[in-house]
């Protein structure tokens, strides 16, 4: 049964169409998987069916066919047609012009439609984790809404936070309440934007089996966009491929997944690179901190390398293996416990534990960080964000053609490179605000490079551009870079070598393609992407 008809939508703006012409067919309980790149337009679109007030269609209509309660104004999947309401009245066919309609049946319908958003986490942030879910619970009484959000975060697998208070959550832990809540909803469409875009494979599995069983099983309609072709193969009913706001090819998802797989690029071919002396010591480096749960911490354990000046250092593990502590370690964010980090500065090596201007704040300016939860100036323009919103003074003309020439190292062509310059963050896909962030460090040509997660968002297409980027300025600019990752295939691809973490500790150093074989059959499984 057709529920969603999308007819001849154009969407621009600033001049640039951003979806063009766009015909589409959503039926009831179907699941539409929206593939591209980023800035293909898979979220103007996505926000477009929410309603969202700035991506009002510039031309075209977006039709809904509903079940529309006369007396309560309440709305629903068409199936319901002839079906009573909660109110007790039955629920009439009515086709409406979502966009052009009254503005009480536009919020009746936007109410009706759950969404998810990439890197939001729309929660209750002083409230515990089971409150966060009731409060979407609707038509139950207390204890049965209890019963409903306890099995609801069952399926998301966090009954072990039931009492946590959000803020406290990390940054899966708060998407799978997310999850949980829109669910609670009991939602007639259900809406995600790259709902696992910036987690690790182990969470994102997790998401997605919790949308197979609370959405897809369910027969709730949906429309999931993602760079993620395993995401469409398991999820989506029909997929459309999206380039540049257009539909390009669009059918069973196995056929689109590989015409789209066959567009990604191999790694340009890796050439010999000659590595100086050691430029970066780490010795017995702990980080412990103590838990009201679960007692003391060992965020890091008695962890030591080196890495060599021009090298490409991997670090890799699961999610909570300490990772990411390590690197604000490195970076002078977090103070460990106990240990030796030493970064070397021309000919002097500096104590990265000792503060103040003769410790590592002569070193902080030549060091440059991408945070796996990056942020960028809203109030300034992608130029703005390159060069004055981080005290990069240069001349207008040469700041411009800087900020291109950086923008194509991180995967954009010089054309839309020059276009972006005026964009403001708001107006980027979630791909390429995380494509400026890496810009924002590479910019400033720091000695060493610490990149959290740099793939977290990234479109196979552009993973393989960032990978050549990372290398280019190796080579060029000799910059020694240290990427935290739980992308095993990136780090096969781009690190000279590896360090293998896990429970806090550095298991094992070497040539990456020896690290997979150290891997357990588990972590293989959520390291190593299926092809």
């Amino acid at each position: 049964m057709s529920f969603i008809k999308i007819e001849n939508i154009t969407k621009t703006f600033k001049g640039v169409d951003v979806l063009k012409n766009l015909d589409i067919t959503i039926n009831e309980g179907n699941v539409l998987g929206i593939l591209g790149r980023s800035g293909a337009g898979k979220s103007v679109l996505i926000n477009m069916l929410r309603g969202i007030q700035e991506y009002e269609p510039d031309k075209g209509k977006i039709i809904y066919n509903i079940a529309l309660c006369p007396a309560c104004i309440r709305v629903d999947a068409p199936s319901r047609v002839g079906q009573k309401c909660m109110c007790g009245c039955e629920f009439e066919a009515e086709s409406v012009d979502f966009w052009n309609c009254d503005r009480n049946l536009f919020a009746a319908i936007r109410r009706r439609i759950a969404i998810m958003l990439q890197r939001t986490f729309a929660l209750y942030e002083d409230d515990i984790v089971i409150d966060n879910v009731r409060k979407s619970i609707e038509g139950l009484d207390e204890e049965e809404g209890t019963y409903r959000a306890i099995d609801l975060l069952e399926m998301v697998q966090m009954t072990h936070r039931i009492t946590h208070i959000a803020r406290d959550l990390s940054g899966g832990e708060k998407q799978r309440v997310v999850l949980a809540r829109q669910i609670a909803k009991d939602p007639m469409i259900f809406l995600a934007d790259e709902p696992t875009g910036t987690l690790d494979p182990k969470t994102a599995e997790l998401i997605h089996d919790a949308l197979l069983e609370g959405v897809k099983e369910k027969g709730t309609t949906m429309v999931i966009t993602s760079h993620w072709p395993e995401v469409m193969r398991k999820l989506s009913d029909h997929v459309i491929w999206l380039e540049k706001g257009e539909i390009i090819e669009e059918g069973d998802p196995e056929e689109v997944v590989s015409k789209f797989l066959d567009q990604v690029p191999l790694p340009e071919k890796r050439e010999e690179f000659k590595t100086g002396g050691p430029i970066i010591k780490m010795k017995n480096v702990k980080k412990h901190y103590y838990s009201i749960e679960r007692g003391v911490v060992k965020a890091v354990d008695g962890v030591g390398f080196i890495v060599d000046e021009g090298e490409i250092f991997g670090v890799v593990g699961l999610s909570g293996a300490g990772k990411t502590t390590l690197s604000r370690i490195l970076y002078g964010l977090t103070d460990p416990s106990k240990g030796q980090i030493y970064v070397k500065l021309g000919d002097e090596w500096i104590d990265m534990t000792e503060k103040g201007h003769f410790g590592r704040g002569r070193v902080k300016p030549y060091l440059g960080i991408l945070h796996q939860e990056y942020s960028l100036y809203p109030h300034r323009n992608v130029l703005g964000n390159l060069t004055e919103a981080i005290s990069l003074e240069l001349p207008a003309e040469f700041a411009k053609m800087k900020a291109v020439y950086v923008l194509k190292a991180v995967g954009f062509d010089e054309e839309y490179a020059n276009n972006i310059l005026t964009k403001y963050p708001d107006e980027l896909s979630g791909g390429e605000r995380h494509r400026v962030a890496l810009a924002q460090v590479l910019i400033k040509e720091p000695n060493v490079v610490i990149l959290d997660e740099p793939t977290g968002t990234m479109d196979p297409i552009t993973r393989v551009q960032v990978t050549d980027s990372i290398r280019k300025a190796r080579d060029e600019l000799n910059q020694t870079f240290l990427i935290i990752s739980h992308d095993m295939e990136f780090v096969l691809d781009v690190c000279d070598r590896a360090g293998l973490m896990r429970g806090g500790k550095i298991l094992k150093i070497g040539d990456p393609k020896s690290i997979v074989q150290d891997l357990t059959p588990s972590e293989k499984k959520k390291m190593l992407t299926e092809e």
